[in-house]
């Protein structure tokens, strides 16, 4: 079974807004395992745009699943990881005016402040995964340099997907599924866990599902959008049934 992480950072962005106590992401958090999440995803940020660290302290005490924590390689939010210690740290690019992660980290042999990273998360027993670009050799470096895992950056075929409306004969779209697929052979080969997330949608899920050894997706605005309409736990609950269904 694939696993189905949940990111909930814009349940938070809506409390930012107003600065006020609701809706509380972690509430969000305990909805959506009730609707069949596996495991919750937050990106703890350099300037706190959305969750905060409360919000890390609480989900650590209360997520029944995986908790998932992305962060940039920095060392306050990597002091924060240690201390919390959550069952996953996925290491992402981060860019002060961006909306979202706009792209895979940078993977460098050479990069010691990543390695060293890594190695001290993975000291203190966390699984350890980047979110890179779908090159297979950006797969190889992560493995080379310690990770544990891949998470595959979908985001640039999510937008080929959307501006071909799913076209499975689109030079674009077929592109980047090759891209992914490339990606996902080198992780089979190298044995290196497989995840994937970025603009990962309803329309768009079972068309991912194919990709060998595919252990996890982490999926979080288009959840959270359908979850103001119907509540998050009923939001979960049709992802989780979309993902169950298989190869679509």
């Amino acid at each position: 079974m694939i696993h189905l992480g949940v990111n909930i950072d814009h349940v938070a962005t809506v409390r930012q807004a107003r600065q006020a106590n609701e809706p509380d992401p972690v509430l969000a958090a305990h909805l959506a395992e009730l609707g069949g999440a596996n495991g919750i995803t937050v990106h703890l940020r350099q300037d706190r745009r959305h969750i905060q660290e409360r919000d890390v302290r609480l989900l650590r005490e209360t997520v029944q699943g995986v908790l998932n924590l992305e962060m940039a390689a920095g060392e306050d939010i990597l002091s924060l990881a240690l201390a919390v210690c959550p069952d996953e740290v996925c290491l992402v690019p981060e860019h002060r005016q961006e909306l979202t992660t706009e792209g895979g980290l940078r993977v460098d042999a050479e990069d010691r402040i990543l390695r060293a990273t890594i190695d001290r998360l993975k000291a203190a027993g966390i699984l350890v995964s980047l979110f890179i670009e779908p090159e297979p050799a950006t797969v190889k470096l992560a493995k080379a340099i310690g990770a544990d895992a891949v998470e595959l950056h979908t985001g640039t075929w999510a937008n080929a997907f959307a501006h071909c409306r799913g076209d499975e004969h689109d030079e674009q779209l077929v592109t980047q599924l090759s891209r992914l697929e490339e990606a996902a052979d080198m992780a089979t080969t190298v044995g290196i866990r497989l995840h994937a997330g970025h603009g990962i949608t309803y329309h768009n899920v079972r068309l991912l599902l194919h990709l060998p050894l595919l252990r996890a997706l982490n999926i979080g605005h288009s959840i959270v959008s359908r979850a103001v309409m119907i509540g998050m736990e009923r939001a979960v609950f049709d992802m989780r049934q979309l993902i169950d269904k298989g190869p679509g």
